[in-house]
């Protein structure tokens, strides 16, 4: 018997400080796991991987986002079975958080202390994924 991969997706999402102008990523705290990690989620049926992630965005953190570069995927066990997780660097375009079911928390933190606050050390890659995505191309 084969075991089928759980397909996910989510986003790194960010924005610019409203303050500073700095640039701050998107953190969501899961009470289930009491984890920090990225806004994501399992996909629907069918779904796009691309819609999914911005579905999660918005049911997890409230914000509407406007997708650019794929970063790398993440690939891990998820109580037993693989899961693969795609991700977009996402700008957060507009919402405010409400605290719901799955997500209690979210902090808007700059990419090094971002990569401190995450759970899983795998999530820490797409800190540097994302500011690579930012650079020109030479």
């Amino acid at each position: 018997m084969t075991t089928l991969t759980i397909q996910a997706a989510g986003c790194v999402l960010w924005r610019r400080s409203p303050v500073t102008g700095a640039l701050e990523l998107c953190l969501v705290h899961r009470p289930k796991y009491d984890d920090w990690s990225w806004p994501k989620g399992k996909l629907k049926r069918g779904e796009d991987p691309l819609a999914g992630a911005l579905r999660e965005v918005a049911e997890e953190t409230g914000h509407s986002a406007a997708p650019a570069a794929e970063l790398p995927s993440t690939r891990y066990l998820a109580n037993g079975r693989p899961k693969r997780v795609r991700y977009w660097a996402a700008e957060a375009v507009s919402g405010t958080f409400a605290p719901n079911d799955e997500v209690d928390r979210i902090l808007w933190l700059p990419p090094d202390a971002a990569r401190r606050r995450l759970t899983e050390p795998r999530d820490a890659d797409l800190v540097d994924a994302l500011l690579e995505s930012f650079r020109p191309a030479p």
